[in-house]
């Protein structure tokens, strides 16, 4: 089974510089592509040059051309400093198939950190070259539970002339990947973490752009959300079976919807008024039901809660009412699917509610687009 390669990147441009001059580009194509370009110096033209790099050879890998060419192709295009001798642009190129073998290549960018668990993976690196230039190759495999942490040279050289003398180093970054990476909830977690000690090394003054990529592998997380009852109730049970027959977690929103899923399975709805809050009715409990909640109204704190850029699962956790519970579950998933009954409540029809929670329909696809922005796999079926 192909593994869930969960991509974040995190970056803190050079102080007072409104473009940072790293770039990442990442595509999915018959499993994962990751660029990391490093732009020499900073600023405008730095941008432009790592940006060039980062699609160039992504879109080159998307489209089919073998990497060789691809690497040969990038290798003789970059232009080198006269001056400095150096590279106008560096890369690493991460691909994981779906099979789970990986494949890495890096240009004068620092190694790449790959863990497996509190300990890096003894991956052989071999010298290659390509168009003159001198490319380290590895080749891999990933199991559920690894990670794969890219950084440009900003992070590194962190806390030089402060903190560190000589920057934070890369055995130094090692060792705290390999006490923090294993217990991270998640990629994004993780490329937060590394990015907030960073900006601390730097004292809030980025003396380099700063990039971090942080990748886990694991098993799909799969949701699969029960949203209001089906117009025929004659498709009760249809929709209660594929609602416990789905891998996974599973929550029902919707009070009328609840006592359909318990009529169905033969159980009992159980009020749970320590999740009760100000802003939100108490949850419910249902054996065999990770979450149940109230329904248009939860749907709605959900999508407000996930607006505005993706928040940290920090952030809800430990969070007991069931929007916050609801939030936690959609950011934990890799894989939603949404089973949505077109019954019309009554109660939503009042003119002194808001449009918004009269539109069930309307605020489901909203919020699976907002889903799909951030990586999301969403299916939608109604009934």
């Amino acid at each position: 089974m192909g593994l869930k390669v969960e991509v974040a990147v995190a970056q803190l441009n050079k102080h007072n510089e409104e473009l940072c001059g790293d770039y990442v580009e990442t595509v999915e194509n018959s499993g994962t592509i990751v660029v990391l370009s490093d732009g020499l110096g900073s600023g405008v033209k730095a941008h432009i040059l790592s940006s060039l790099t980062a699609k160039m050879t992504a879109a080159m890998l998307k489209g089919g051309i073998e990497l060789a060419e691809v690497l040969d192709a990038i290798a003789k295009t970059l232009p080198v400093c006269e001056v400095r001798h150096l590279a106008y642009s560096t890369f690493t190129i991460l691909r994981v198939a779906d099979d789970n073998s990986a494949y890495l290549a890096e240009y004068d960018n620092p190694p790449a950190f790959i863990g497996r668990g509190g300990e890096l993976m003894k991956v052989e690196r071999k010298k290659r070259l390509y168009g003159g230039r001198e490319i380290r190759e590895s080749f891999f495999h990933i199991q559920d539970g690894d990670w794969i942490v890219l950084v440009s040279d900003g992070v590194v050289h962190a806390g030089i002339g402060g903190v560190w003398n000589l920057g934070w180093g890369w055995e130094r970054i090692a060792d705290y990947l390999k006490r923090v990476a294993p217990y991270e909830e998640d990629a994004f977690c993780l490329a937060r973490e590394l990015k907030d000690t960073v900006e601390r090394l730097y004292a809030g003054h980025p003396g380099d752009d700063a990039t971090i990529v942080a990748i886990k592998a694991r098993v799909p997380r799969v949701l699969t959300v029960l949203v209001g009852p089906p117009v025929n109730r004659k498709d009760d049970p249809v929709v209660v079976r594929k609602l416990m027959e789905g891998p996974g977690k599973k929550a029902v929103c919707g009070g009328t919807t609840s006592i359909m899923v318990a009529r169905e399975l033969g159980k009992s709805v159980e009020v749970n008024l320590a999740s009760l809050h100000s802003s939100s009715p108490p949850t419910g409990r249902i054996e065999g039901i990770d979450l149940v909640a109230e329904g248009i109204l939860t749907l709605t704190k959900a999508m407000e809660n996930l607006q505005g850029g993706r928040p940290s699962r920090r952030d809800f956790k430990y969070r007991s009412d069931g929007p916050g519970r609801l939030t936690d579950m959609l950011l934990e998933a890799d894989e939603i699917h949404f089973l949505v009954g077109r019954a019309i409540n009554p109660a939503h029809q009042s003119p002194d509610l808001p449009i918004s929670l009269a539109l069930k329909q309307k605020v489901v696809e909203d919020l699976c687009r907002l889903l799909t922005s951030y990586g999301k796999k969403v299916t939608v079926q109604f009934f």
